[in-house]
């Protein structure tokens, strides 16, 4: 199994990129539309808008209010998306506050080798938006 780790710098309170995350209005604009019960346990599941359009379902493991947020990830049976299995990887993000920003830190677990790439492209999009969308309200 593989890992990738994903470090960014966001100009934005942590408290405003934490809300990216557990908001599903907010998280819409930056992944995709999505239905959220940000509590240990709760589902998060994000219908994807580009490619075949999958749909990546998940759940809240850990929430550290602006500080961290651990989920399970992985993908619903769909032509043309990854193999990846409901709840078989896991997502852990950090977030620091650092100058006049916050340092978000990616790191996701548990990836077959042959999705390292792949995941690594579309969370460097994904999180490229997420900086973006999170300055514009910051």
């Amino acid at each position: 199994m593989s890992t990738i780790e994903q470090t960014l710098w966001i100009r934005a309170r942590p408290e405003t990129v934490w809300r990216h995350f557990v908001d599903p209005v907010r998280l819409a604009r930056w992944w995709g539309e999505a239905e959220v019960d940000p509590r240990p346990g709760g589902e998060l599941v994000v219908r994807m808008r580009e490619g075949p359009r999958p749909i990546m379902r998940g759940s809240f493991l850990e929430l550290v209010p602006y500080e961290r947020i651990v989920f399970t990830f992985g993908w619903e049976p769909t032509p043309g998306a990854p193999v990846l299995p409901p709840g078989t990887s896991r997502v852990e993000i950090t977030l620091t506050p650092e100058n006049d920003g916050v340092k978000l830190t990616l790191r996701h677990s548990g990836l077959p080798f042959t999705l390292e790439g792949e995941t690594g492209e579309g969370w460097a999009h994904a999180l490229a938006r997420l900086a973006q969308t999170s300055e514009s309200v910051a």
